[in-house]
């Protein structure tokens, strides 16, 4: 689950860490009345969504006066944001962060993220601050620098003042960095974060050591003791059909292709996805419908799927262990008749009562057409949209 920087400043301002002072605003009035109260002569206009690279889309503005702020401010609400991580639909900018200026000496780069090799959380680094941290590693990979954390130690003061110093952040401020790390990563452990990443993070001709921008994202699975996160989630930045999936715990991501997927188990539907990119097609979708899925389910399965419109046809992948065949064939049969389908669909069953299973697809007199394997049902379902 991702949040606006706005909120993840919020958070680091609750841990310690060194914030900009701003307000999120909703209108162009309510942004011109929060810069009044900023103490700076600099303001910082924002756009709020939930995707870096906003700066280089026209989302980040610096602002003089507060005429500028208003102008500004009219520019970006409503606007559609195009960044890399958006993808060409873009998204529409709905709320603003109006934030004090700084007077930055130097920009550097920070995160937190999990590695799944050595299943431990790494600190990041780089002097490099507000590139892209992908660029960076591809362009000057020298220039990063990482902290293997132990996980029944945790983060310690030595490799704090270690990143400290590889960075090269000025002497006098040593110690305000390596207790921002060390706080950075408590919010981290304690808000059962995926990634937490500050970039930049900025020196200032003060002496500060400031957090200029923030983005975190949480692992759902903990989502359930983290209550206070889960207030934070903006429905209006994410997939509606995800959203939908979610309400029958159904796990669905939307993808490019033409080829909808409905398959029982997370390894299963990958291997699903990748027969078909094998056999010539593109996958629609990821759509798990657990080892347990009725036949109220299915259909609910179905329903989302067809809402993409890019979607020609769609493959049925099931193996049945705890959720029986007749069970899966019975909510096919239900979902096809209930919402009149007209697009290829190719049904692969196995496992227990796959005969049954089968029968009552041949029996329905539907257009359904019968897959012995997982290659077989891949190959057939491309032939078919194509």
């Amino acid at each position: 689950m991702n949040i606006h920087e706005y909120q993840s400043k919020n958070i680091l301002r609750q841990y310690g860490v060194n914030v900009p002072n701003g307000h999120v605003a909703y209108s162009i009035d309510e942004a011109v009345e929060y810069a009044k109260g900023l103490q700076t002569d600099v303001k910082v206009v924002k756009a709020q969504i939930h995707a870096g690279g906003r700066g280089k889309a026209g989302g980040v503005k610096v602002a003089h006066n507060l005429d500028e702020v208003r102008e500004y401010a009219k520019q970006i609400l409503g606007k559609v944001l195009v960044t890399p991580q958006t993808g060409p639909e873009g998204k529409k900018v709905k709320r603003l962060l109006i934030e004090e200026g700084c007077n930055i000496d130097k920009e550097y780069y920070i995160g937190l993220v999990l590695d799944r090799k050595t299943s431990k959380v790494v600190l990041m680094g780089s002097e490099e601050g507000g590139m892209e941290i992908e660029e960076v590693a591809a362009a000057t990979p020298e220039k990063i620098f990482k902290e293997e954390i132990d996980p029944s130690i945790g983060l310690t003061g030595f490799q704090a003042r270690r990143m400290a110093f590889n960075l090269n952040f000025p002497n006098n401020v040593i110690n305000k960095v390596a207790t921002l790390l060390l706080n950075l990563y408590k919010v981290f452990i304690e808000k059962d974060c995926m990634t937490a990443e500050i970039n930049p993070l900025v020196t200032t001709k003060e002496g500060d050591v400031l957090a200029l921008d923030a983005k975190m994202n949480f692992d759902g699975n903990a989502l359930y003791r983290q209550k206070d996160v889960l207030e934070l989630r903006d429905l209006d930045e994410e997939d509606r059909n995800e959203i939908e999936a979610s309400k029958y715990d159904l796990s669905y991501i939307q993808l490019d292709g033409d080829i909808g997927c409905m398959v029982n188990g997370a390894g299963l539907a990958m291997a699903t996805m990748d027969i078909i990119k094998y056999e010539g097609g593109n996958p629609a979708n990821f759509l798990d419908v657990g080892g347990d899925a009725t036949p109220e389910k299915v259909t609910e399965a179905f329903k989302i799927i067809l809402k993409d419109p890019k979607v020609k046809g769609i493959l049925v992948n099931v193996f049945g262990g705890i959720m029986k065949c007749d069970y899966i064939a019975q909510g096919i049969i239900s979902a096809t008749e209930q919402l009149g389908l007209e697009i290829p669909l190719v049904v692969r069953l196995e496992g227990t009562n796959v005969e049954k299973g089968k029968k009552m697809l041949q029996d329905s007199g539907l257009n359904i057409v019968a897959a012995d394997s997982m290659g077989d049902g891949a190959k057939k379902i491309v032939e078919l949209v194509k």
